[in-house]
C-alpha cells in the first residue's frame, strides 16, 4: 500500500514538474531563444527551430537578433529541400531588415529558391512562369549584379524547360487528334533563338517513366482503346474540338 501511494506521488509531482518546464519556456530573453534556434539548426531540427523563431520574434518583435535569425531560417531551409519556406523567410528579410545591398543578395536567393523548386521541367507551368517573371525582375532591377551570371544561367534552362513543355503538350495533343490544340502549343513562345538540334531534352527517372512515359510517348499507348473526341457545334454548324 505504502509503494502505491509514493508511485502516485511520484507521478503527480513528474507530472506538475513538467508543466512548469512547459511554463518555464515563456517570456524568455532574446539571446535564449535565438540560442536555442541555433542548436536546432545545428542539428538539423527545422521544425524546431521554426517553433524558437516564433518566440522569438512573438515575444521581442524589435530585436535586433531578429534580422540575422530570419536569413539563418532561410538559408537552412533552402539547404533542407524547403524552398517554399526558405521563400517566406527571404520575403521577410526583403520586407523588414534588408539594406540596398542586402536587398540584391536575399532577391538573388529568392529566384535561387524558386528555380530549386522545379524538380520535374515537364510540370509546374505556374511555378517555371513565376520564376521567369522572378529572374527578369532581378535583371532589371539589379542590372549590373556580380550574380548576374548565375541568374542568367538559371533563366536559360527555365526558358529551355518551358519551351519543351510546351513541346510535349503539343505533342500530345497530336496524339489525341486535337489540331487545333496541337498547333496552338506548337508555336507558343518558341524561343527562336534556341537550336533544338543541340538540345538534349530532360531525362525522366525510368520509375516515372513507367507511367508517365519519356514525355513523347508511352509503352503502354496501344493498350488504351481510341475513344471519341468531344466535339461542340457553333451557332453556324462549324465542328469546333
Amino acid at each position: 500500500m505504502r509503494f502505491r501511494i509514493s508511485a502516485m506521488i511520484f507521478i503527480v509531482l513528474t507530472f506538475f514538474v513538467g508543466c512548469g518546464k512547459e511554463i518555464a519556456e515563456y517570456n524568455k530573453p532574446a539571446v535564449y531563444w535565438y540560442e536555442k534556434m541555433i542548436d536546432a539548426v545545428a542539428n538539423a531540427s527545422l521544425e524546431k527551430a521554426d517553433g524558437y523563431f516564433s518566440s522569438l520574434q512573438s515575444e521581442h518583435i524589435g530585436s535586433p537578433l531578429l534580422r540575422e535569425a530570419t536569413m539563418i531560417m532561410a538559408q537552412a531551409h533552402m539547404e533542407a529541400g524547403e524552398y517554399m519556406l526558405a521563400e517566406h523567410f527571404l520575403d521577410e528579410y526583403i520586407r523588414r531588415f534588408a539594406s540596398a545591398n542586402e536587398r540584391e543578395f536575399a532577391s538573388f536567393l529568392k529566384m535561387r529558391a524558386k528555380f530549386m523548386a522545379l524538380p520535374n521541367p515537364r510540370r509546374d507551368q505556374t511555378l517555371i512562369n513565376n520564376a521567369l517573371k522572378e529572374g527578369e525582375n532581378f535583371k532589371q532591377t539589379y542590372y549590373g549584379s556580380y550574380y548576374l551570371p548565375a541568374v542568367d544561367t538559371m533563366l536559360v534552362r527555365l526558358y529551355l524547360a518551358r519551351a519543351n513543355l510546351n513541346q510535349t503538350i503539343s505533342s500530345l495533343y497530336g496524339r489525341i487528334d486535337k489540331p487545333k490544340a496541337q498547333a496552338f502549343y506548337a508555336q507558343k513562345e518558341q524561343e527562336s533563338w534556341i537550336n533544338w538540334d543541340e538540345v538534349r531534352p530532360p531525362d525522366t527517372s525510368w520509375y516515372r517513366e513507367i507511367f508517365e512515359g519519356d514525355g513523347t510517348a508511352s509503352w503502354y499507348a496501344s493498350w488504351i482503346p481510341e475513344t471519341r473526341s468531344v466535339m461542340a457545334q457553333d451557332t453556324q454548324g462549324n465542328i469546333k474540338e
